[in-house]
């Protein structure tokens, strides 16, 4: 059964220097690669920090230096680099997070659930589409910040006659210190009832606002326990190993998804 090594990159980003995060993250990568990993995984809007200034500092999808620079960075470690940007796409300016495989290709995800509290539905679109992508045997939901706060939106959904839907969540964020409960909280939560792995990577340091990060990046295991925790407001890299095998024994030892409840997800999300 497959393994997927992890990485969990939590760092200090410069506001709105696109360029100086950039060089400060290969300088933390180091000569991490392939061999040693194959998911590297950074914080939400790692070359800005989360800025509002969406029309000054989103860079067009097609001519991004920040993507290019993500795929770059795939491509010559040699595993997957994720992380995510502020681009604009057919006028619109989305909080994307790209998936850089090695190989050149990218996938992509906007965020669906907007901070409001931030004024970021103001300033960016919203994502309609949950997307999943595949790693080592592993299949993995991808989602930003505040969708973590939302269990509808990454609730298990499997097909008929399937029993999951994915075999782990990811979730990278801006998320402020002040709430750094919640956050622990619902990494731990979303695990537990989707019965999945969950990676999640959050930020340190203070951004222009002068609002502070406490980081607490964790790779939670299925049954909400932490295999990686670090509660301090450093930064750090840090790589961890899922095992798909451990996964499926859990499972079926503990088959809580056999008496879960099935619905339907609309499109909607209220006002």
């Amino acid at each position: 059964m497959s393994e997927l090594r992890t990485t969990l990159v939590q760092c200090d980003l410069r506001w709105e220097d696109p360029d100086a995060n950039c060089r400060m993250l290969e300088e933390t990568l180091g000569e991490l690669d392939g061999d040693q990993t194959d998911l590297i995984v950074l914080p939400e809007m790692f070359a800005t920090g989360f800025t509002m200034n969406s029309r000054e500092m989103a860079e067009p999808m097609d001519e991004s230096p920040t993507v290019a620079w993500l795929r770059n960075q795939a491509v010559q470690r040699g595993c997957v680099v994720t992380g995510s940007v502020a681009v604009v796409e057919g006028g619109d300016c989305f909080n994307r997070l790209v998936w850089a495989r090695p190989d050149g290709s990218l996938v992509t995800y906007d965020k669906r659930h907007l901070f409001r509290m931030a004024g970021e539905h103001e300033r960016y679109a919203m994502g309609h589409e949950r997307v999943i992508v595949e790693l080592k045997g592993f299949r993995i939901l991808l989602s930003v910040c505040y969708d973590l706060r939302f269990p509808v939106w990454l609730r298990q959904q499997p097909a008929p006659g399937e029993h999951f839907e994915y075999d782990a969540l990811l979730c990278i964020a801006n998320w402020p210190a002040p709430r750094r409960h919640p956050w622990r909280v619902l990494l731990q939560a979303r695990a537990v009832e989707n019965l999945c792995p969950v990676i999640g990577v959050n930020r340190v340091g203070e951004d222009a606002k002068g609002l502070g990060y406490a980081g607490d990046s964790m790779l939670v295991d299925a049954k909400g326990e932490a295999l990686i925790d670090e509660p301090r407001d450093l930064p750090f890299v840090k790589t961890g190993t899922l095992s798909l095998a451990d996964l499926q024994a859990f499972r079926e030892k503990f088959p809580a998804w056999r008496d879960a409840d099935h619905f339907t997800l609309s499109d909607g999300v209220g006002d």
